[in-house]
């Protein structure tokens, strides 16, 4: 179903216009995602985005925090997770994940290979405070209601995109993990981490979909294979020599059919000068430094996707383009071997 150095991208774009966007990713990739408009409002901004519906949640003027409602909220609250509904995303919140579904109902048929995204459930209960900038995270209430939250929204994508493809993949966006560990974080217990995360990981296999976690840091690969995942992505570019200091755990993740997303088109400043050959160049090192470590150089090559580092939101439309168009010539030089 997935093959070797197919592409996709990781999920934010720099666009207003919804559509616009999604005829860049069908023209520019190999697998589709619908794209997160942050630029075209607030609510689509990585927290604000899967918050719709929970009722603790106020937004107001480009601010967005929890507080306490009724009982009677809550309770209906509950009864929906009971019902096992999902929780449905408005246009208000997801207007690319509106014009996606446009497209592929013209284009009728049905695809190798869609892609959704969540917001992480560590990422999303950090982020997330109330009044007093206290994260949900430390309510345990609210931390499992959370979860719940975003299980729901998962299940909600993968039904709708069923429809238009024979596999759906979903990557859980998770940040934060990269920081874990750090004065930032201290009170953050790793085995929440297993169960939250893994939790959702599980939640999206047992969905009969792909799971997959993007983290655009350094991080513990060693933690994030752990939790059962289907996909790895993270900055290759900046990050590409971490995954050799487990090279064990690599191996054991390729071999049960795990696949390495490279993020190796960066998507900051650096897009202006990076060439082709350096970025084929810095592949071939993460390539070289793991097999050399003793991973099966097929496998790895085998089992390897290329996006982005990291989604281009916060780009401008010009360097963005250079990213997919820079991502979409890498893509066709492996082609080539």
């Amino acid at each position: 179903m997935l093959q070797g150095f197919s592409t996709t991208g990781i999920g934010s774009m720099p666009y207003s216009d919804a559509k616009e966007a999604c005829r860049v990713i069908f023209e520019c990739v190999d697998i589709p995602f619908w794209p997160q408009l942050p630029k075209r409002s607030f609510l689509e901004s990585m927290i604000p985005q899967y918050s719709e519906g929970f009722p603790f949640v106020r937004v107001n003027a480009g601010d967005i925090y929890v507080e306490r409602p009724e009982e009677r909220a809550i309770s209906l609250f509950y009864e929906a997770i009971e019902k096992k509904a999902g929780f449905p995303i408005s246009e208000d919140y997801a207007s690319g994940f509106y014009a996606f579904l446009d497209i592929l109902k013209e284009e009728g048929g049905k695809l190798d290979v869609l892609k959704g995204h969540i917001t992480g459930p560590l990422t999303f209960t950090l982020g997330l405070t109330d009044k007093q900038k206290k994260p949900i995270y430390f309510d345990e209430e609210m931390r499992e209601l959370a979860l719940h939250l975003l299980k729901g929204k998962v299940r909600w994508q993968i039904e709708r995109l069923q429809p238009f493809a024979e596999k759906i993949i979903i990557f859980i966006d998770e940040p934060v993990i990269s920081a874990l560990g750090t004065s930032t974080y201290i009170g953050v217990d790793m085995t929440d981490v297993s169960r939250l995360v893994g939790g959702l990981v599980s939640f999206i296999r047992d969905s009969g979909s792909i799971s997959g976690i993007h983290c655009c840091g350094r991080a513990d690969w060693s933690v994030v294979l752990s939790l059962g995942l289907d996909i790895l992505s993270f900055d290759a570019y900046l990050f590409g020599d971490t995954l050799s200091i487990y090279p064990e755990e690599i191996k054991a993740f390729l071999q049960n059919g795990g696949f390495i997303s490279w993020g190796i088109v960066p998507t900051g400043e650096t897009i202006k000068k990076v060439t082709l050959k350096e970025l084929i160049e810095r592949l071939e090192q993460g390539f070289l430094s793991l097999e050399g470590l003793g991973v099966p150089g097929d496998i790895l090559r085998g089992q390897s996707l290329l996006t982005p580092s990291c989604g281009t939101a916060s780009m401008e439309i010009d360097d963005a383009m250079r990213v997919f168009s820079l991502l979409k010539d890498l893509r066709n030089s492996y082609a080539k071997d």
